[in-house]
């Protein structure tokens, strides 16, 4: 048996689906969001969280994010500090597109090809965010990538809106 789809979205489609796809661009101005970031000595010294609580806001699942090449076109093949300088300024971009910035990534999951690399990488983090509020995190070493060369994939997690303290 056959149910008969509800009037509305028989007459509608078009002006529903043009909604939904505006939405990112004006859905964060008037969404408050509240983080509540969990951070110990150790977190701090290693630039992130043991926890972040959000509450509000629109989440953006940004994907894991690989690079060998950077802005200008240079190969920055076996580069880690390069790869991993161009991965958040191209992960900003995307969150930018949201309306977000890297402030707004609430958690991330970083591999490494190679674990000496780890202490350098949470130098560099702490650079991109704020003492004291850094994105809980996990660092994980992985024995290699799909594309030879590149040393380092972040794929973070964002709650985007004006934030509410």
């Amino acid at each position: 048996m056959h149910k008969a789809t509800p009037s509305f979205f028989r007459s509608c489609p078009v002006a529903l689906l043009t909604l939904l796809a505006t939405l990112p661009s004006w859905a964060q101005e008037d969404v408050p969001v509240i983080k509540d970031y969990l951070i110990d000595e150790y977190g701090e010294r290693r630039a992130f969280s043991r926890a972040v609580a959000t509450t509000g806001g629109t989440t953006v699942w940004v994907a894991g994010h690989t690079v060998l090449t950077d802005a200008a076109g240079n190969d920055i093949s076996g580069n880690f500090e390069a790869q991993t300088r161009e991965l958040f300024r191209l992960i900003e971009q995307r969150l930018a597109y949201y309306g977000g910035t890297l402030s707004d990534i609430v958690t991330m999951t970083v591999y490494i090809q190679d674990v000496r690399d780890g202490d350098r990488f949470v130098e560099m983090r702490s650079e991109y965010f704020n003492e004291g509020r850094y994105p809980s995190s996990a660092l994980i070493t992985v024995v290699g990538f799909a594309r030879p060369g590149t040393m380092i994939e972040i794929k973070p997690t964002a709650v985007i809106g004006q934030e509410v303290e």
